[in-house]
């Protein structure tokens, strides 16, 4: 692969036309993306992230940089951790999602600053975070190296990096989740978002993401110290924790 390709889904497209195809994805689906949420992992996606708050170690007065955050679900709890002497950062650089997300903040009666911003080219100071977090975003980046790295800057030196995304599955549980990835999910997105390619690019931005191992292995390489990680439901879900010393 030449240095400006990269991968959507199984296509191989021009690096600037991944940033674009994403972004219509999630525009697509972002009025829907909680109910798919919801449909799509049983409700499981909810657990996940509730593992996610309590391995963060947020507690009063701290500040939480959320990327990639969409729907603002890890926002919303973390604005109640950190209390009115932190700071939560709910960011994305989807417009649609974003709106979505500072929309349902509002509508609870939560204000937190909010940023479109690319998570590759972070508008923060450097040392300024104790924590931040990416839910479903990270494989969806172009330079997911990059993107670390900006997060392991605007970290403090004892700051975390939690990385919450779906992961290699169990193999024994494989045909059974391929059948669901590839013919259930389409489907569903079909019917409940209307948007079946969108769905279909999940799966397969899934099967192109690095492995647990790999992860673990590119955060180190940019910095993180005492990188482990927790597989959950079988490796469909693995969230990544790492330190900036």
């Amino acid at each position: 692969m030449s240095e400006n390709q990269t991968h959507f889904g199984y296509q191989t497209v021009a690096e600037s036309e991944k940033q674009k195809k994403v972004a219509e994805v999630f525009s697509s689906v972002a009025s829907r993306y909680d109910i798919m949420n919801d449909l799509m992992s049983m409700g499981l996606h909810r657990v996940w992230k509730a593992f996610t708050i309590e391995l963060s170690g947020v507690r009063e007065g701290n500040r939480v940089l959320d990327v990639a955050g969409g729907t603002a679900d890890l926002s919303l709890a973390f604005s109640k951790r950190v209390g009115r002497s932190g700071q939560v950062w709910l960011t994305d650089i989807n417009h649609a999602m974003l709106t979505c997300g500072r929309d349902r903040l509002l509508d609870r009666g939560i204000s937190v600053p909010v940023a479109q911003c690319d998570a590759e080219k972070l508008p923060f100071p450097s040392n300024w975070f104790d924590c931040v977090t990416v839910a479903f975003g990270l494989r969806n980046m172009t330079h997911k190296d990059a993107a670390l790295a900006e997060m392991l800057r605007v970290l403090r030196p004892g700051g975390r990096l939690l990385v919450l995304e779906f992961s290699k599955v169990w193999k024994p549980l494989t045909p059974i989740y391929d059948f669901y990835s590839f013919k259930v999910l389409p489907w569903m997105g079909e019917r409940v978002a209307k948007d079946a390619d969108s769905y279909r690019y999940l799966a397969e931005s899934i099967r192109m993401h690095p492995s647990q191992e790999e992860l673990k292995a590119m955060m180190e390489q940019v910095g993180f110290n005492r990188v482990e990680f927790h597989n959950m439901s079988g490796g469909v879900v693995a969230l990544h924790r790492g330190y900036k010393f």
